[in-house]
């Protein structure tokens, strides 16, 4: 037995069938939005809902216009590169610095539309994405940069980073004026960048002229280091010749109190041995004046005189020899006595 449902479908797909219904389909990175030309219900023109990417869907024909927007981040790149960018032919930005010097700027903008406002977009801006890209996005692009980037003096588009904030703040106010038509710009890229060609050339002179004088400072501080050096290896000579100074002041100080500390022992030593000495002396003297004493001299000197040849020289009566100018040989030799005591 066929179901309700079953002749209900059939029904439709015979409807569909006899009125010649189209489908349409979204790629994946596109939304669709439907325009009705006329309605018998509701009312006609573009709709205000988002026909999801990746999907078909049925309509009526002869009834219904179907406009669909891509998605995906959408690269403009300007350049002055006739065969590459976004037209052919010379298409970077002209504008002077705001110190008046001409220049040509590459740049590359990156945008996508906000799906939720395509709707809006086909009813009030423009009815496709080639469209959207040339009569909005290319012409503000091109209009707001040329103040922004202008306002850096010719100089500073040397600094990566001051053009990098100026970037950034061109993406800030391109988005404050695009974000109503569906569009956000992601990002604002900065290439290559050229003034005219006397200015340029003042500046390939300028580099040139720079270069030498960083040549020529390095080369200064290169000898102010080298002096540097040869000072310090002088100064350490110097030190080093202070400290061998120093040490042999010291040896010598060390040498000399060791010669005064050991002459000054020697010298108590002696004044020690004097004082012993002379207190033997004393006390011997002593001694001798006592009782006793000569005889202790007649035997130090019967001591002195052991073993010692005693020679007596007989003298004439009545006539005496004076010692102190007595030639002693002369006067054994007369008396006969120097052959005795040679044969002894």
């Amino acid at each position: 037995m066929i179901s309700k449902r079953f002749i209900v479908v059939l029904n439709l797909l015979i409807v569909f069938m006899l009125s010649g219904c189209v489908f349409y389909s979204t790629k994946p990175n596109e939304v669709g939005v439907r325009t009705k030309k006329f309605s018998f219900f509701g009312q006609k023109g573009v709709e205000n809902e988002i026909y999801a990417p990746g999907s078909t869907y049925i309509f009526f024909p002869f009834v219904t216009d179907w406009h669909t927007f891509n998605t995906n981040i959408q690269n403009m790149e300007m350049t002055a590169n006739i065969s590459k960018g976004d037209l052919f032919g010379q298409d970077d930005i002209k504008f002077k610095t705001i110190d008046g010097n001409d220049i040509s700027l590459d740049l590359i903008i990156s945008y996508r539309i906000l799906p939720e406002k395509a709707p809006y977009i086909l009813s009030h801006v423009a009815a496709s994405d080639l469209e959207l890209r040339t009569k909005i996005v290319r012409v503000i692009t091109r209009s707001l940069p040329r103040d922004i980037f202008g306002e850096l003096r010719t100089e500073e588009f040397y600094t990566a980073e001051l053009r990098a904030k100026k970037s950034e703040k061109a993406k800030m106010d391109l988005n404050h004026i695009l974000e109503p038509y569906g569009v956000i710009v992601e990002r604002v890229l900065t290439k290559d960048y050229r003034f005219n060609d006397d200015y340029q050339q003042a500046i390939e002179d300028k580099k040139v002229a720079d270069q030498q004088t960083e040549k020529l400072r390095s080369e200064v501080l290169a000898k102010q280091e080298e002096y540097k050096r040869k000072l310090e290896v002088a100064k350490g000579d110097v030190y080093k010749d202070i400290a061998k100074a120093d040490g042999e002041f010291d040896k010598a100080i060390i040498a000399a109190d060791a010669y005064y500390s050991q002459q000054e022992k020697i010298a108590k030593a002696i004044k020690e041995e004097g004082r012993a000495e002379a207190t033997g002396i004393e006390k011997m003297n002593q001694a001798l004046a006592q009782q006793g004493g000569k005889v202790m001299v007649k035997l130090e000197m019967a001591k002195a005189l052991k073993d010692k040849r005693i020679i007596l020289m007989p003298a004439s009566s009545g006539s005496s020899i004076d010692l102190k100018t007595l030639d002693v040989n002369k006067f054994l030799e007369i008396q006969g006595i120097q052959k005795q005591v040679d044969s002894d």
